[in-house]
């Protein structure tokens, strides 16, 4: 099975969500964050991660009749890598990022319909901003957002932290040439417009 058709779909892709931030979860655990699914289907779907390599055997003890299993993700096998995204048709990409989407449209809801939703407090938030960019630049631009994530990524878990949930997506805008004598009337060049949703 390639990585995006196992990883892309909606169940499995919230399994592995919840897992997000260097998390151990037993199946019992994870059952109880995704109440949603039935218990059989989610235990296959976590079958599926594991024997792909996605999901890692951390523990096992016997409970009953049963041994539980405790899970850790394996954050290096849930990334498409350049070469399958590249042979990928473009209803393969609209499918996929309609995945993606709908994940983030489950999880906002998720947290809208929760008691303890606060949304100054909780920093929940949703930008969009246009920035004109070469190649290169767009390039430089991801490392430099990669440089100041990357390290938070190392985070434990610990007094005062709460598991954030960050959604990322590179879309160029329509094909349109810059405005002419993009310049404010001080001969500044203008800024990139943001719209805050």
């Amino acid at each position: 099975m390639a990585s995006a058709e196992l990883l892309l779909h909606p169940v499995r892709l919230r399994i592995v969500k919840a897992f997000l931030g260097d998390r151990a979860l037993t199946t019992s655990q994870l059952a109880d964050e995704l109440a949603d699914v039935p218990t059989g289907s989610l235990y296959r779907h976590v079958g599926l991660l594991a024997k792909a390599g996605v999901l890692h055997v951390v523990a096992e003890r016997r409970v009953r009749a049963t041994v539980e299993r405790t899970y850790t993700l394996r954050l290096a096998a849930t990334g498409i890598g350049p070469g399958e995204a590249a042979m990928m048709t473009r209803e393969d990409h609209a499918q996929a990022f309609l995945a993606y989407v709908a994940g983030l449209l489950a999880d906002a809801d998720r947290y809208l319909a929760s008691p303890s939703a606060d949304v100054v407090r909780n920093g929940f938030g949703y930008h969009t901003a246009a920035m004109w960019l070469t190649d290169a630049e767009l390039a430089e631009f991801a490392r430099e957002l990669q440089a100041i994530v990357q390290p938070r990524l190392a985070n434990a878990p610990g007094k005062g932290r709460k598991r954030q949930m960050i959604y990322s997506v590179f879309l160029p805008g329509p094909e349109t040439q810059a405005p002419k004598g993009a310049a404010t009337r001080g001969g500044a060049r203008s800024r990139p417009r943001t719209k805050k949703a």
